[in-house]
């Protein structure tokens, strides 16, 4: 029997299963929309029909027990290029900055790399976590154990050297030997003492 899609119905359907990083059940789309189980099922089976005579890139699937929306599998080659694509995109300068820091100083706590870099790390810290090129390591002993991070394997595989002795003496980075200097007292100051603002340059 077919059932009539309202324009509210579909639209519902569709926004709540886009959301979703997991497939929404039809009871529960049921449940949201006040409408029998029976009569979501069918829309979703017409909208999966719909969307597969458009010929979309994308299709709307019944995987386990509910629906989501996914590649069409006609696609994989472009999705697999891309995906693989954005995985050698460039990191930031301010991203580049926090894991040379990681890699000489670790291990080494976000407030720490805070310090040193005068800015909040949390957003770079994401990234860089998010592409398995930092983990945490330890916990620090001292007030609050701070989670102490590392650089990964993987990071170790994206330069090429075997383990972290084998990173360039960070002197070859550094012109001014003072800098060095300045950054070594920073991270002796204890974590939970009040640092000042960096000058505004």
């Amino acid at each position: 029997m077919k059932v009539e899609m309202t324009e509210e119905m579909v639209r519902a359907i569709e926004a709540m299963v886009m959301v979703a990083q997991e497939p929404v059940p039809t009871e529960l789309m049921a449940q949201l929309l006040e409408i029998p189980s029976a009569t979501v099922e069918t829309v979703c089976a017409e909208l999966a029909e719909t969307y597969a005579t458009a010929g979309h890139g994308f299709q709307m699937a019944k995987i386990a027990g509910g629906w989501r929306f996914q590649t069409h599998p006609d696609m994989a080659p472009y999705v697999e290029r891309f995906i693989l694509d954005g995985q050698r995109a460039r990191l930031s300068g301010a991203a580049l900055e926090t894991l040379a820091i990681i890699a000489y100083k670790q291990p080494i706590s976000r407030l720490q790399i805070a310090s040193i870099r005068g800015v909040d790390p949390d957003a770079v810290m994401r990234t860089l976590h998010g592409r398995a090129y930092i983990m945490p390591v330890s916990r620090d002993t001292g007030p609050g154990q701070a989670v102490m991070w590392g650089t990964t394997s993987l990071f170790l595989e994206k330069l090429g050297i075997a383990d972290l002795s084998d990173l360039p003496p960070i002197a070859s980075f550094v012109p001014d030997a003072s800098l060095v200097e300045a950054l070594e007292k920073t991270l002796l100051l204890d974590i939970n003492a009040p640092v000042d603002a960096p000058e505004s340059q």
